[in-house]
């Protein structure tokens, strides 16, 4: 299996629900601006991120909640080398809206927020 990324989750912003409701995660390495912080899922790289970024297929696993990429912007995974960012809409399209975005097949929004609690495991491989 080859791993993208494993990263495990420091902090759940106050208002990153409202997004996660909408199946939209952002992911910004701990110490992002406290306005972005406020907004997104903190995270601390455990392995990687891969000089060469996933395609559509590959799994992103959020503990035990798993999806496929289907779509990846053509910024998305420099975004994720260089600042630890990038944004997962869980939408199932094969083309993102947002050269820094990745999509992913649909899940549930009550799982996908139950799942990211500080500690919780992201891995993206295939």
């Amino acid at each position: 299996m080859a791993v993208f990324l494993r990263t495990v989750v420091t902090k759940v912003g106050p208002e990153a629900g409202d997004l996660l409701s909408e199946g939209v995660l952002i992911l910004f390495a701990d110490g992002a601006p406290p306005e972005l912080a406020e907004i997104s899922v903190l995270h601390a790289v455990a392995e990687g991120p891969s000089p060469e970024g996933p395609g559509p297929g590959a799994e992103i696993r959020i503990g035990e909640l798993s999806a496929i990429l289907t779509g990846v912007g053509s910024m998305a995974w420099q975004k994720v080398r260089e600042i630890g960012h990038v944004v997962i809409n869980f939408n199932g399209e094969d083309k993102t809206e947002r050269p820094g975005e990745l999509c992913a097949s649909a899940v549930n929004s009550g799982e996908l927020i139950a799942a990211l609690s500080s500690g919780a495991e992201i891995v993206i491989a295939e």
